[in-house]
Order: C-alpha cells, then sequence, then structure tokens
C-alpha cells in the first residue's frame, strides 16, 4: 500500500488547488486526481446527491488502488465526509476543519468570515468547526455561488468577477473581518482580486496547505507513507471535456498536464 497513489476528488478542476499542495509538501507520493466536471458545480445540488456523487467516485478511486483519499472538496467535505469515512477501506480527509484551524491561528481580534459555494454554506460546517475551536468567535458567512463557474471559464480577474466580488464582498468589508476562510478549492485563484477588493488587513486562508500537513500526518501514522526517493506517477482524469480541464488545470497546478483520461460516472 505505501506505493499506492493518493486519490483526490473535486466537483472540477478547484481541488488542483489541494494537488498542488501535496505535491510541493510530499513529492514521494503518486496522485490520482478526478475532477467531476460533468456535473459541477455541487453547490447548489442537494445534500443527498453530494453524498451520492462523492459515494461514487471513492468507487472509483478504491478500484484504482488508492491508499488515502483527500476530499478536495469544501461541499462534499461538508455533506458526505462522515458517509465516506463510513464506505472508505482507506483513510480519508476532508479540506473544512484544516481550514478552521488555520482560521482560528490566524484572526487577531476574533471576527473570521467564510465565504463559500451555497451548499457549504448552508451546511454550516465551518461555523462548527471554528466554534468547536474558539467558542467566542464572531462568524460572517456569505455564499459566493458564482466564483465557481467564473473560475471554471478562467476569469480570474475579469471585470464581471470583479464586479460579483465586490458584491458579495460587500458585507465583510462593512466588518470587523481579519481574516477570511475560502470555503471552496476553486477560490484560491481568485485570491488576488479579493485580496485587492477586501484590502491588506484581512488574512486569506487557503486550506489547501493545512489539508496536506494533515495528510502527511495520517500517512505517517498509518504506516502508509512512499519509501523516500520513490518515485512519483500522477494521473489525471475527469468526467467531461478533458481538455479544458488540461488547458485549465495547468494553470491550478503550475506544471504541464500528462494526458487526461475521460471517466464515465453515474450521469443523473
Amino acid at each position: 500500500m505505501r506505493a499506492g497513489p493518493i486519490g483526490i476528488f473535486d466537483s472540477g478542476i478547484g481541488g488542483l488547488t489541494v494537488v498542488r499542495a501535496i505535491h510541493a509538501l510530499l513529492p514521494d507520493e503518486s496522485t490520482v486526481y478526478l475532477g467531476d466536471t460533468a456535473r459541477v458545480p455541487y453547490g447548489p445540488k442537494s445534500p443527498a446527491t453530494v453524498e451520492r456523487y462523492s459515494l461514487e467516485i471513492l468507487e472509483w478511486l478504491v478500484a484504482q488502488g488508492v491508499k488515502a483519499v483527500v476530499v478536495a472538496c469544501n461541499t462534499a467535505t461538508a455533506h458526505a465526509l462522515a458517509s465516506l469515512r463510513a464506505a472508505s477501506p482507506v483513510p480519508v480527509i476532508g479540506v473544512v476543519e484544516p481550514g478552521a484551524r488555520a482560521a482560528v491561528a490566524a484572526t487577531r481580534g476574533g471576527v473570521v468570515a467564510v465565504i463559500g459555494t451555497s451548499g457549504t454554506i448552508a451546511s454550516g460546517a465551518y461555523r462548527r468547526a471554528l466554534l468547536a475551536r474558539r467558542a467566542d468567535l464572531r462568524i460572517v458567512e456569505q455564499a459566493c455561488p458564482l466564483f465557481v463557474p467564473l473560475v471554471e471559464e478562467g476569469w480570474f480577474d475579469h471585470p464581471a468577477a470583479r464586479l460579483v466580488a465586490e458584491e458579495y464582498l460587500a458585507p465583510i468589508r462593512s466588518d470587523d473581518v481579519d481574516a477570511m476562510v475560502l470555503g471552496c478549492t476553486h477560490y484560491p485563484l481568485l485570491k488576488p482580486l479579493l485580496a485587492e477588493v477586501l484590502g491588506p488587513g484581512v488574512s486569506l486562508i487557503d486550506s489547501a496547505e493545512e489539508t496536506a500537513h494533515d495528510l502527511a500526518e495520517v500517512l505517517a501514522n498509518t504506516g502508509l507513507a512512499a519509501a523516500p526517493g520513490a518515485t512519483p506517477v500522477h494521473r489525471w482524469a475527469a468526467t467531461d471535456d478533458v481538455a479544458r480541464f488540461g488547458r485549465l488545470g495547468a494553470v491550478f497546478t503550475g506544471r504541464s498536464l500528462d494526458e487526461v483520461e475521460l471517466v464515465a460516472l453515474a450521469t443523473s
């Protein structure tokens, strides 16, 4: 199992920000990434649908021989993490708890904002995780459903993205927020724009690096870490439009992707 790959999935390409952090921290580890681009976005979908999609993806990843699974999707973590862990024969790591931990460490005044998809915000997952670590926090939550399609289009600093960001972030700008969780793995690609709209007084929390550290700890504790000096193999897969996935994926990962496999999952 030590030589097996780490399975990582997201509703689309956003989870590649987590892949990038994993590759940087764990260069000996092989990975297989699946983006469910045929059914993106997950945010507006019901919890039951997100859970079903996530379990389908878990089944596919396990069939690839993965030794651990990273749910690089905040919506899937919020709605399906418990079910995935119950169904999985290998460890499953989500992105909510690492992001909450980093936000608690970053805030100075005790006012934290969380932005995410409608599904993630409605789930209350970040609120629960934050308050479990610091009960006196004041939390400002804002659903930003248009950010995912803007990122999927590659419109990281498009005038339309700027207008949407200014509208979504207006309540946060008028508050005493000093740390904001990017509660969707697509959002780091908008970080320069979000930082410009919010100003220098707000720390932007990207959970990707924290998630990579959690994964490293799990692999070490379970004896599943790759042997030092192992030659990693990285696979990329999507459920639709693999050419576009490859183009945008190179932006997310900072590297040219090898061949992107087309994977057929349930279409309903």
